[in-house]
């Protein structure tokens, strides 16, 4: 019994002895190098593997970095600190980087965006493309506040305030999860330190635009005009945006507006009020960076006369008739207006709605239907 049990032993240790080495020699056989530098800078990434980076995770983005597939400041999270250690790690210059955050283009709040109808189904923002309008607002470009972002950021960075997207500036991390989760598209990634945005995504037309949301941009010019070194893109009617490369962060564009239609958010973004906006052009002509341009907005200037005679039988026949003076065609940026058969015509399809011309008019003839410019006799 005694040499069953040795016989036993001796087997299982020879067993064992021939599994160690067998693994031991196909360690070294199949042995994967490791390259110091990857795991160097695997421990410098803040492991959050948010995938902002592009990568799967922090591990996959260090194996690229050490391969030299990827630069060394390619981790949105770390920034810049991170970007300079792990430069020190791979023994290369890191460059400067521009710290960026998430920015959303809507201001559409409960109190400014209208509404077609309450929505009572699920609070999703993807789900709402298969609703009427993509949503119970009447703007269908603009956040519908359900917060597909605010689950998406893994840095509690974004959050729905008053119906709207809102981003906190100092928290963003700049890994583009809300980027990807809005169906809209409506938030983007900028530099930190840009003062003037367009926070507006609306494609309609101006005078839809104006209807829809009293915040929306309807393409008045203004900035655009205004702006010294041309960074605001877009046409009469039609929305504009800020090309913050361009922008020299001046500020003409808001100044310039005189109807308080511009004004500074607490991100230092130029916002459009489209309310007070009359589209007179004045912002766009100031603004340095010639960021600021028109969209269509509502044709509510009116001429309300049709007299055909002479200045001096009309001034005889009404004392608020057209005399074709001549002073709204001057006055008009837009080339909208002009005096036929005597009596002042607005080409609706140019005209701005900026009611200068309503402002003008010695014979109080040209009538702004908002009742804003029309002059009180």
């Amino acid at each position: 019994m005694v040499s069953g049990i040795l016989i036993a032993m001796a087997v299982v240790g020879a067993v064992g002895l021939f599994i160690g080495l067998f693994l031991g020699i196909a360690g070294i056989k199949f042995k994967v190098e490791v390259d110091e530098r990857e795991e160097a800078v695997l421990s410098a990434l803040p492991g959050n593997n948010c995938g902002g980076c592009g990568y799967a995770g922090c591990a996959n983005l260090a194996a690229a970095i050490a391969k030299g597939e990827a630069p060394v400041n390619a981790c949105p999270v770390g920034g810049e600190p991170v970007g300079k250690e792990i430069a020190k790690i791979m023994g290369v210059e890191a460059g400067k980087e521009t710290k960026k955050v998430a920015f959303v283009a809507c201001q559409g709040t409960c109190d400014k965006a209208k509404t077609d109808y309450e929505y009572h189904g699920i609070a999703d923002c993807a789900m709402l493309s298969f609703v009427p309008n993509g949503g119970p607002k009447s703007c269908d470009y603009g956040c519908t506040g359900f917060g597909n972002c605010v689950k998406a950021c893994p840095f509690d960075a974004i959050h729905v305030v008053d119906g709207v997207a809102v981003v906190d500036k100092e928290a963003c991390k700049a890994c583009g999860k809300c980027v990807a989760a809005c169906p809209k598209h409506l938030i983007s990634l900028v530099p930190y330190d840009a003062k003037y945005l367009v926070a507006c995504s609306s494609k309609a037309k101006g005078p839809v635009t104006m209807k829809e949301c009293s915040a929306g941009c309807i393409g008045c010019t203004l900035c655009q005009r205004n702006c010294p070194v041309g960074a605001i893109i877009g046409s009469v009617k039609n929305p504009h945006i800020i090309d913050t490369d361009k922008c020299v962060k001046c500020g003409a564009c808001m100044e310039k507006c005189k109807f308080g239609a511009i004004s500074m958010n607490e991100y230092g973004v130029a916002e459009v009020d489209e309310e007070k906006c009359i589209a007179c052009g004045q912002c766009a002509k100031v603004c340095p960076q010639n960021l600021i341009k028109i969209h269509d907005c509502a044709n509510y200037i009116v001429v309300k006369c049709s007299n055909k005679e002479k200045g001096a039988v009309a001034r005889k026949q009404c004392e608020v008739s057209c005399i074709g003076c001549g002073i709204c065609e001057k006055t008009c940026t837009a080339g909208a207006i002009h005096v036929e058969d005597n009596c002042a015509v607005i080409q609706e399809d140019i005209c701005l709605s900026c009611g200068m011309c309503s402002v003008k008019c010695p014979r109080h003839v040209i009538h702004d239907l908002r009742g804003v410019f029309t002059a009180v006799r």
